[in-house]
């Protein structure tokens, strides 16, 4: 009978930890763990059923899990360099341990796994596109006229753009999408941004950080990179508006600029039917207080 106390206290502290799953989403990196004796799955899809089915067992006892995405290669470098053994569960549940503290997760919130596996995918290419942005700043070096640091300028440069862009218009929700064309890929962040009529506006930092470096990678290359915000407003239509980066400036795009932009396929190059009840408008100049020359030191 003593230790029925013992027990429920051990069911409450359980209750307490929270958990990380390392999931491996696609079947090609499942099948390269699959080298592996003690993985012992054979099937992808009967894996995630497995694995939805554990999430829900846990959520069902009041744990709080995260999903992390398990890459087949990065655990082979993690156990090189930490000396453990890739063919043991405890080196796949110490990489884990690491993944939660450093890598994408996203939280388990009940949704079925087709549903979460997305933003899971989406969160892994943010951060990679975060730390490749981080990346090229840092290798820009100093200017060669004025001894400044180019990534930091060219952030700072790029966090005054977003605050102006921001102040284009009144209460709303607005979009923002950024694009900078960089080997072997283009960098892409987005950013939701709401004001209310008091003026207050509402974002997430760690999206607006994202955002500010990718924009600020475009600005210290002298890309051509381009902008596009999307404002929602209660009883009106969607406004369109776009900009391309000049220099240290952002360029406004006319309405059949943007139009073009949004109703050409970009593939086929076809025209695409313009959505209803979206207003296509020439944008502002962002930026104007540049120097000329393109240089602000």
């Amino acid at each position: 009978m003593a230790s029925a106390p013992h027990t429920t206290m051990r069911r409450a502290l359980r209750r307490e930890v929270a958990g990380t799953i390392g999931l491996l989403a696609d079947e090609d990196d499942f099948a390269a763990m699959r080298r592996y004796r003690t993985f012992t799955f054979d099937d992808h899809e009967t894996y995630l059923r497995q694995a939805e089915g554990l999430l829900r067992t846990l959520a069902s006892g009041g744990g709080h899990t995260t999903i992390a995405l398990f890459d087949p290669e990065e655990y082979e470098e993690y156990c090189a360099d930490t000396g453990l053994d890739p063919d043991a569960p405890a080196s796949r549940t110490r990489f884990t341990a690491e993944l939660a503290a450093t890598g994408p997760t996203v939280p388990y919130d009940g949704r079925p796994l087709r549903d979460l596996l997305p933003d899971l995918v989406d969160e892994a290419v943010r951060q990679v596109t975060w730390e490749y942005a981080t990346m090229l700043l840092a290798r820009q070096g100093n200017c060669a006229v004025c001894g400044e640091d180019i990534g930091r300028d060219a952030f700072s440069r790029a966090s005054e753009l977003l605050v102006q862009l921001l102040d284009t218009s009144g209460p709303g929700t607005r979009h923002l999408v950024c694009s900078v064309p960089t080997a072997p890929e283009t960098l892409l962040a987005t950013l939701h941004v709401t004001r209310d009529t008091a003026g207050n506006t509402a974002l997430d930092e760690t999206d607006a950080l994202e955002f500010t470096t990718v924009l600020a990678v475009g600005i210290a290359t002298h890309s051509a990179g381009g902008l596009v915000m999307r404002t929602t407003t209660e009883g009106a239509p969607d406004r369109v508006q776009g900009w391309r980066l000049h220099g240290e400036r952002l360029e406004p795009l006319t309405a059949a600029e943007v139009f073009d932009a949004y109703c050409t396929d970009t593939v086929s190059g076809d025209l695409v039917a313009p959505e209803s009840g979206v207003d296509y408008c020439a944008a502002p100049p962002i930026g104007d207080d540049e120097p000329e020359g393109g240089h602000r030191h």
